[in-house]
């Protein structure tokens, strides 16, 4: 039997191991400090939308993020059936603290946004064919992510997105009026 040979194999062994094992910790932790340390996930997420939504009494939580203002845990943006949007804070027990409705400016955007669409066009509820169409689209473009947001866009886009994708990564999306994808860029 030859040692040296051994003793070079156990070495090369041990050595690879631990490459291995710091490219996937250095990995996980770059996915961990590029994740958005406001948005609630998981079951949390689902618990604290709930608790927003019976508050509004109706409708979709869009974006679920931890406060960091004093005596609020949690604040929540739900889209009612109607398309108007509502603000929700929460406390740590879930309790509502303050619920405002946004208003659309008096001089809101058409239905369907033109390439030509008002700067603030980011301002007036989306109704809900044009969020079904658009979210089908953007979840054809990032299979199996979490749209987080969507909103009007300013032209040349119709529509912007972020999108929460399976492994992480988030992503800003932006549609024209037909719901093609104009841009997909990785949100660093």
């Amino acid at each position: 039997m030859n040692k040296p040979k051994l003793r070079s194999k156990r070495v090369i062994i041990a050595t690879t191991a631990t490459v291995a094992a710091l490219a996937i910790g250095g990995g996980a932790w770059a996915t961990a400090a590029n994740a958005d340390a406001d948005t609630v996930t998981g079951n949390d997420r689902t618990r604290v939308a709930d608790a927003a939504v019976q508050a509004v009494g109706d409708g979709t939580a869009t974006d679920v993020e931890t406060s960091d203002d004093e005596g609020e845990a949690y604040e929540v943006e739900v889209r009612k059936q109607d398309g108007t949007e509502v603000d929700v804070t929460l406390d740590k027990n879930l309790k509502v603290i303050s619920q405002e409705t946004d208003t659309p400016d008096a001089a809101a955007a058409p239905a369907v946004p033109s390439s030509a669409a008002a700067p603030d066009a980011g301002d007036r509820a989306l109704t809900d064919a044009e969020r079904a169409a658009a979210e089908k689209a953007i979840l054809a473009a990032v299979p199996g992510g979490t749209i987080t947001d969507l909103e009007p866009g300013d032209a040349p886009a119709a529509y912007e997105a972020e999108v929460r994708a399976t492994d992480g990564a988030d992503w800003d999306i932006t549609l024209d009026p037909a719901y093609k994808i104009l841009t997909k860029t990785a949100d660093n």
